[in-house]
């Protein structure tokens, strides 16, 4: 299909980006003259809404706070082929913007990563504890999920139409990264990295993400998206856990005094490893029943991809 005939939707999630807005728009009708520009103000204070639309851009708004839900309504309400989303921080290369609409319409990507952590990421970044939290993400998801994603957290991002209308988004604010990484793995769309040059935001701009609030949302986004995608894992680590700490007070407590004496001394250490026992049995047997559940629900997700896609086709 010719891209001109195509509709690219620009997604840019807003709040109190009055001193930033104007250039991203305006960057993103530069490298994408034929896209449509939705601008989606939660609830902003300042003049983020007024200098959008004068820039050129289709303005929403969404009154739930979060950028979760911001993107839930996203997702909802615009019609697409393909959807590129970007935060209106201006700290983004939109250069890339054109090649990244490519991939999803004419290699049938699904996902498109904006790399920031392979370019200059960590040296424009003046915040090092974020540094470490987009490390930790990082290396945690791939190691559990087995994948190659080389950055979680970024808010740069093109998709499919397939994939916008099969998310079913449960995120409220900045954990919707995780979320929908997680998602696109889960139900194995087809991901590609590309790396995207990053610069620290404007002097006169401030960030709304909280380092240690929402870095620990995010953490525990993560291990709740590894007890649901991945209950088997998630529940045998839980039963191996218990099974060491019963382990820890039952040898040196219980069977070797009982090898010593023949008695057992501390009858309440017992029972403690017994029911720690049996906890770790019923985790390990809850994640087997989790895991039958989980690749039901697998097939029927991939089931509904491929409904999206023929209906779409058609």
């Amino acid at each position: 299909m010719n891209e001109l005939n195509q509709k690219i939707a620009v997604l840019v999630p807003c709040y109190n980006e009055e001193s930033t807005i104007k250039k991203v728009v305006e960057d993103f009708k530069i490298y994408l003259p034929n896209a449509k520009i939705y601008v989606f103000d939660n609830n902003s204070t300042d003049k983020t809404s007024e200098i959008a639309k004068n820039a050129g851009a289709i303005v929403y708004f969404e009154k739930r706070q979060g950028k979760g839900n911001v993107i839930r309504t996203m997702f909802e309400r615009i019609e697409a082929d393909c959807y590129i989303l970007v935060d209106g921080d201006d700290t983004y290369d939109a250069s890339r913007a054109k090649e990244i609409s490519e991939m999803v319409l004419n290699d049938n990507v699904d996902m498109v990563i904006c790399d920031r952590l392979s370019s200059d990421y960590f040296t424009e970044n003046k915040r090092p504890f974020h540094n470490f939290g987009n490390k930790l993400v990082r290396y945690s998801i791939n190691k559990i999920f087995k994948s190659n994603i080389k950055d979680i957290l970024t808010g740069y991002r093109a998709f499919s139409r397939r994939f916008v209308k099969t998310f079913p988004i449960t995120s409220k604010n900045f954990e919707i990264e995780t979320e929908m990484t997680i998602h696109a793995i889960f139900t194995d769309m087809r991901i590609e990295n590309i790396t995207a040059k990053y610069k620290d935001r404007p002097s006169n701009s401030v960030s709304k993400l909280n380092t240690f609030t929402d870095g620990f949302k995010v953490i525990l986004k993560m291990i709740n998206l590894f007890k649901n995608y991945k209950p088997l894992k998630f529940f045998s680590c839980l039963c191996v856990f218990l099974i060491l700490l019963a382990s820890i007070f039952f040898f040196p407590f219980c069977l070797i005094p009982y090898l010593k004496t023949g008695v057992v001394e501390k009858i309440p250490t017992l029972i403690a490893c017994g029911f720690l026992v049996m906890a770790a049995l019923m985790s390990f047997f809850s994640g087997l029943i989790l895991d039958s559940i989980m690749q039901k629900e697998k097939r029927e997700s991939i089931l509904k991809v491929l409904k999206e896609t023929k209906s779409f086709k058609d």
